[in-house]
């Protein structure tokens, strides 16, 4: 059993970061996605939110909460790593707006390609980080599939049309399949975090990472929403930074326990979110019958 679960972890991860990309690609055009980041304000505010209030923040906090130096390497690596492979989903689950959340996320994942491996030594003594590493899974696990369903989609409607629906089921089986995997995996270390205090940094970076990205999103609330679920979520840098640097477990533990909390959160604050909009829908349709 215990050599059933890596690969499950593996299968579900790449289950859903591959179809997210593929049915992302085949959902939007290359114009659609480029298009937001035309706005220079956003993109500067997005950079800024990602790559200096939220690093800065937690790193400043870290100064005056007492937690262990293992804990601390693996919050800092949190903090540092930006742009989540799963923001087009998440843009889904929070109804934002998914050509932004796509270019975003290339946008910050590219931008954390370069600034990682400049940041990281300077807060983190002796931590070494590879920009091809970062750089590599980008390209095979997320480019690859967005550009192939772009073409998909270039070529023929019908045809995406006729992907998305299966690609939709995927991406969903594998988020599933993921949390369902770490929550077993990670219970005893969520348990321990509860127990020290931990969890309660957990929650303070998750909470001010998105509130510093929803007011820095724009006047749209559908890029607001984006920018916030985007800034609050992490990129998977941080867990390859975390195994190849570090022998102690906690701070992968800290990485990865992290990491879950802020998408259980992402996914309750999208069904909250979902609620609230149909509730402003059903005013809207009560006020037009009247």
């Amino acid at each position: 059993m215990n050599e059933i679960i890596p690969i499950l972890d593996k299968l579900a991860f790449l289950l859903f970061v591959v179809a997210t990309m593929f049915g992302t690609g085949l959902k939007l055009t290359l114009q659609q996605i480029w298009g937001p980041l035309r706005n220079i304000r956003l993109v500067i505010s997005s950079l800024v939110a990602n790559f200096l209030i939220v690093p800065l923040f937690i790193y400043l906090l870290l100064q005056v909460v007492p937690v262990t130096e293992p804990v601390k390497a693996g919050f800092i690596i949190m903090a540092l790593a930006s742009g989540p492979p799963a923001l087009p989903k998440l843009a889904q689950i929070v109804k934002g707006n998914l050509a932004f959340s796509t270019g975003l996320m290339m946008l910050l994942m590219f931008g954390t390609v370069f600034y990682l491996p400049i940041a990281l030594p300077l807060v983190l003594q002796g931590v070494q980080v590879n920009s091809w590493d970062i750089a590599k899974p980008l390209i095979l696990l997320m480019l690859t599939p967005l550009v192939i369903g772009l073409i998909i989609k270039a070529k023929s409607e019908d045809i995406a049309l006729n992907f998305q629906a299966i690609t939709f089921k995927i991406s969903n089986f594998g988020l599933l399949l993921g949390l369902v995997v770490r929550l077993v995996v990670h219970f005893n270390e969520i348990i321990i975090l509860l127990k020290t205090g931990v969890i309660f940094v957990c929650a303070i970076f998750i909470i001010f990472s998105f509130t510093v990205g929803y007011l820095l999103g724009g006047p749209g609330i559908d890029t607001q929403r984006v920018l916030g679920v985007g800034t609050a979520q992490r990129n998977f840098a941080a867990l390859l930074i975390g195994t190849s640097n570090f022998d102690d477990p906690n701070v992968v533990s800290t990485i990865m326990v992290t990491s879950l909390l802020m998408m259980v959160s992402v996914l309750i604050l999208g069904k909250n979110l979902t609620e609230v909009d149909q509730g402003q829908g059903a005013k809207v349709e009560s006020v037009e019958i009247s």
